[in-house]
């Protein structure tokens, strides 16, 4: 019985091993920095990919209206890392990333769900974009003067468990909201967005999301 008490622990620690890796989801890169395969947008004048980011609106001429870049896969619990860069000369500068949302009907270049708000009063705050039309929570101002990277990268999570959702700039975080409402989706696209009304620019890269 010694001589096969080795094996024995051997093969449950290989059948611990495989049930651990497959209660834990691998990561998912949502862009691959060469083209938009999983994504969906006008990707002929507002969005290209320039020096492996994606790229949306202008510095030049004012975005007419918002745009957004969505993923054509759905999701609902997850962890989504990704950098962005945003930059602007006038106007309206803001952006955001969507999330458990849909795209509306009318008009159809806006989108219906929770946002990742960036932009000047808005940086690392939860918006509920084109639903209740506000802002849901807003971060310490001065926590985002000492954290955010302005016209530079920054890196940026939004984490999605059930109900509760949380947004984290430059490593520390910023929302951490429990939706209360039992009629808000829960599940929805993920979208990247330009702001209409300036002359703005952002840049989104090393995108990756983990479903939990």
């Amino acid at each position: 019985m010694r001589k096969k008490l080795p094996v024995l622990s051997v093969l449950c620690f290989s059948i611990l091993s495989a049930c651990i890796s497959l209660s834990v989801k691998r990561e998912e890169v949502l862009f691959n920095g060469k083209n938009f395969h999983g994504w969906e947008g006008d990707t002929v004048k507002t969005w290209r990919i320039e020096d492996g980011a994606i790229t949306g609106g202008s510095l030049r001429e004012k975005v007419d209206h918002n745009y957004f870049l969505c993923t054509t896969k759905t999701y609902d619990n997850f962890v989504i890392r990704l950098k962005f860069k945003l930059s602007g000369t006038e106007g309206f500068i803001n952006t955001g990333v969507q999330f458990r949302s849909v795209r509306a009907a009318k008009p159809d270049y806006e989108m219906i769900g929770y946002q990742a708000d960036l932009g000047d009063g808005y940086w690392a705050s939860l918006y509920d974009e084109s639903r209740r039309n506000k802002t849901l929570v807003s971060p310490d101002s001065m926590l985002i003067k000492k954290i955010l990277k302005t016209g530079d990268w920054n890196d940026y999570e939004v984490r999605c468990e059930n109900r509760r959702i949380r947004i984290s700039l430059n490593g520390r975080q910023t929302v951490d909201y429990t939706e209360s409402d039992q009629s808000i989706p829960q599940k929805g696209l993920i979208g990247l967005q330009i702001h209409g009304g300036g002359k703005a620019q952002v840049a989104y890269k090393d995108i990756v999301l983990q479903e939990l």
